[in-house]
Order: C-alpha cells, then structure tokens, then sequence
C-alpha cells in the first residue's frame, strides 16, 4: 500500500506519496500558522480545523500516514502542544511527531544528497528556521537558525507585491546580519525544503540541466551568475500578480521573493558557483530511514 508522508510547516503542508518505488510530491496546502500565531498569540483555531480536514482527506489515499511537525510546532508551550497533540490524534487517529531542527536538517540532507559524490551545501528554507549543512560523505558542519521567510515578510511585506519595492541588496543584509551562515566552502548549493524548482519552472528563471549528478528529484541548475541575475529579475520585472492567476495556489507564493534572497545570501557565503533547486523536502531522508519510523506510519 502506498504510504503518505505529510511535513507540516509555518506555512506549508507538504505531501509526499511513496509507492515503494518513487516518491510523488501530491498537492498540499498553504496554512499561514507563523503568521497568524504571531497575530493571535497561539494557534489559530480555524487553521488548525483545516489541517485536520486536510489529514482526514488523504485518508482516500492511503491509510499509511505519518504526520510531523517542523518550525512553529517547536515553539508551543507545554500546555499548547499538549492540546493541539490530542486535538490532532482525536480528530485524525495519527500522532502529530514535531521533528527538532537538528533532526530535520539531518532528514532533509540525507535525503537530498543520495546521489551525490561531491562536496555540497544543502539549504533548507522555510518559514520560521533555516537549517543549512556542509556535506562530503558525511555531515561536515551544520548551522540552525530560527529565522524564516515569514519574519522577513514581517519586515518587508512589499515583496508579496505584483512587483517588489524593498531593493534585494537591502533584503539580504537585513537576512545576513541575523543568518547564522556556515563556515566552510562547497561549490554545489542544494535548494530544499521551499518548493524550489517549482519556483525556477513557474515563475521563468532561466535553468539548464543538472549534468553535475543524477537524481530524478534533482533535474535542474544554474550557475550562480545567472541565479544572481534571475533573482533581481523576479524582484523587479517578473509580475507575481500574473503567476498568481494561473496557479492553483496562489497563496503559496507569498514568501517566494524573500525566499529567494535567503539563496543568495547562503550561496555568497559558501562561495557556491552552481545551485540546484529541487522541491525535496524531509520524506526522503524519513523513507531511507524507515526503520526509525515504521511504527510511526501506521
């Protein structure tokens, strides 16, 4: 039977489908949990019904299931994670896992680098943390930080504007100066965790080919002057409004701008010379670690 891996972000449910062969990235959900607990002082109701409706809905699908948290699920306190945990197992019959960010950096990595040879930095963007890891046959060196797109939104709210104000120079340093950024070098950038290529395909950045290994997940690049080009293109002359009328979720793309200049400002830092964006997210390192999490997909 296939199975159903559901990450649960600030901002994203991402939904992956393994039929024991390939990993299907299935239509998920734009929730915006950070944005509204920042406003609300606690989660807000009506986006937690909607996640359960959500779950309960895959059931259609598969009744294999396993359900994690990331990023706003780490901030709860005791008495809301204990509420909001039996609410979602009553209401669903699944444990909700709240993943550390050690752990999803960990998930997230493995995952992305299983074809990989080279030396390579795996950036894992989301909407509360940012986790990013050196990698050659082993994690060399990993960085947390608690700091996503949503706080950047929260800064310069212009950039889910058809066309952005805030110039991305200024983007980036308010993202460097609050970033931790790792301190050693790798030439590969690896994009996770965002909806990556989805963003590179959609929206009309310029990509080639991914010729620097093979992974069906992985099929596309583009060196770092052309990223660096493309990125200021979609800041100025790439109309958000337009992309938003032919998608079917249009809320999605909210942070992808600020999503973007977190790119850039990693790449600079590891001195990355190509970038490959992929929508990988952390199923892939839960499925090549399964014995860890079989009795959990029930």
């Amino acid at each position: 039977m296939d199975k159903i891996i559901v990450e649960v972000g600030s901002t994203c449910i991402k939904v992956d489908k393994f039929d024991g062969n390939n990993i299907e990235r299935l239509e998920g959900k734009t929730i915006q949990f950070k944005k509204h607990y920042h406003e609300d002082k606690k989660l807000r109701e009506s986006d937690v019904e909607e996640l359960i409706k959500s779950i309960n809905n895959l059931k259609t699908i598969s009744s294999q299931i396993y359900v994690c948290g990331t990023s706003i699920f780490r901030s709860l306190n005791e008495k809301e994670r204990k509420e909001f945990l039996s609410k979602f197992k009553n209401e669903t019959g699944y444990d909700f896992t709240i993943i550390s960010q050690e752990k999803e950096n960990e998930l997230t990595t493995y995952g992305a680098t299983r074809f990989v040879n080279n030396k390579v930095c795996v950036f894992i963007g989301g909407g509360g943390s940012t986790e990013i890891t050196i990698y050659d046959k082993e994690i060399k060196e990993s960085v947390n930080t608690k700091i996503g797109v949503i706080d950047v939104m929260q800064e310069f709210p212009d950039l889910a504007e058809d066309i952005a104000i805030s110039d991305l120079k200024t983007v980036k340093t308010y993202i460097q100066k609050r970033l931790k950024l790792p301190k050693e070098k790798a030439d590969i950038l690896i994009l996770t965790g965002g909806g990556h290529e989805k963003v590179a395909r959609i929206s009309g950045m310029k990509y080639e080919e991914n010729t620097l290994y093979q992974d069906i997940a992985a099929p596309i690049m583009m060196d770092i002057e052309t990223r660096e080009s493309e990125t200021e293109r979609y800041y100025k002359s790439i109309s958000l409004d337009e992309i938003r009328s032919r998608v079917k979720d249009p809320e999605w793309w909210y942070a992808t701008r600020a999503m973007s200049a977190f790119v850039l400002v990693v790449a600079e830092a590891i001195e990355a010379k190509y970038i490959i964006p992929t929508d990988i997210a952390m199923a892939y390192g839960i499925l090549n670690s399964e014995s860890e999490y079989e009795n959990k997909i029930i």
